[in-house]
């Protein structure tokens, strides 16, 4: 019950609240602090990258990608620039020189409730593939299969015996033109050339082995039950849902846990730059290229960078399986700074309580988080 209850949005759960018309601000206010402003509402929205000057690249459910433009006394302007045939919201970076990369992965609604015709100009292609597009391109273009790679270079921990298994789900483009993807299913951080569409494994997270959390409903055989009694060890997989480049230069990795996604076991990996073949491994989180950045988080869904740290997005604080499951609570998210601060960072939490199952978040001159993931969602703009 891991990499097949991983793919964030298969489950009866998730696409029930996609119908629900669920707000993208929960209702809890944090401690009378002003609530996230909501700049433009977005389907479904994920991808998201802050250009400044109240320009916003997002994503959203059905494969679109747009521009939001803030402007001064009216309403902001969601700008359509184009559409992925994917029902998942793809993520997306812009790189030098215009060029937007956006990334699909195997996430999404099972087959059988897929559309029977997915729109989108774009050439049929692999279901997890990295594109490109310009301004003035009919369609985005394709740079590289993921899934292909990673059948050359298989997960050495997998524990659900497909090796070989690619839900590429983040994605950041680089200053030289070359651009990094984290894979969920395959567990790594890859390095793409868009020239030429070479890959090379930067790094591999390991699995952790975590205690089954306590508060778990029953689960019926066949969604993969019983569960086992609270506190049993299960080797958890890491599943790399995100990435960034931080102020420092350094690749940052942040991790959703597979099953039992025992709440407090996401960590946040720090990959010195240029580096290859490296292992992030959590009984030796010190050593090697990869080291451990921040641990203590849940069902981390995305990373972004700005002057005063790293910001960690959690899709939902009880857990991805709490929510799966339905749990009371479980839609709510939560959004943290971590500060460097000697060997153990600084965590603050940014609005709290105020965040339902948030799916991306990017910094320039403000915070901009979209959510919720399922569902009429927007972009949000923090105070």
């Amino acid at each position: 019950m891991g990499k097949a209850a991983i793919r964030i949005g298969t489950a009866v759960a998730a696409l029930a609240l996609a119908a629900t018309g669920a707000p993208a601000v929960a209702g809890q206010q944090d401690g009378g602090r002003a609530a996230p402003r909501t700049v433009a509402p977005l389907m479904g929205p994920r991808g998201v990258d802050a250009l400044g000057h109240g320009r916003t690249l997002v994503t959203e459910t059905g494969g679109n990608f747009s521009l939001v433009v803030e402007r001064r006394h009216n309403a902001a302007r969601v700008v359509p620039l184009g559409n992925l045939p994917t029902e998942f919201p793809p993520a997306i970076s812009k790189g030098p020189h215009g060029t937007i990369y956006l990334l699909t992965g195997a996430s999404g609604p099972p087959p059988e409730q897929r559309p029977s015709v997915l729109r989108g100009a774009a050439a049929p292609a692999p279901a997890t593939t990295l594109f490109k597009w310009k301004r003035g391109w009919p369609a985005p273009r394709v740079v590289a299969d993921i899934s292909a790679y990673q059948k050359t270079d298989p997960d050495p921990w997998d524990q659900e015996g497909f090796p070989a298994d690619s839900n590429p789900f983040g994605v950041v483009a680089l200053d030289d033109g070359t651009v990094l993807v984290s894979d969920a299913a395959g567990n790594d951080l890859l390095r793409v050339w868009p020239r030429t569409g070479k890959i090379r494994t930067v790094a591999r997270l390991m699995p952790r082995t975590v205690p089954v959390p306590a508060g778990l409903p029953d689960v019926p055989p066949e969604m993969g039950g019983p569960l086992p009694p609270a506190g049993t060890p299960i080797v958890s997989e890491p599943v790399a849902t995100s990435v960034t480049v931080g102020a420092d230069g350094y690749w940052y990795v942040g991790e959703l846990r597979g099953f039992p996604a025992t709440p407090g076991t996401s960590q946040v990996w720090r990959i010195k730059p240029g580096t290859k073949n490296a292992t992030c491994d959590p009984e030796h989180p010190r050593k090697g290229a990869c080291k451990r950045y921040a641990d203590g988080f849940t069902s981390i869904t995305d990373l972004a960078a700005g002057p005063k740290g790293i910001y960690v997005l959690e899709l939902s604080k009880k857990s991805w399986f709490a929510f799966e499951m339905g749990l009371p609570g479980a839609e709510e998210g939560g959004l943290f700074l971590v500060r460097p601060r000697g060997t153990t960072p600084r965590v603050r939490e940014l609005a709290a309580g105020q965040l339902k199952n948030p799916g991306g978040v990017d910094v320039s001159d403000h915070v901009y988080v979209a959510g919720p993931l399922f569902g009429p969602g927007a972009l949000l703009r923090l105070r």
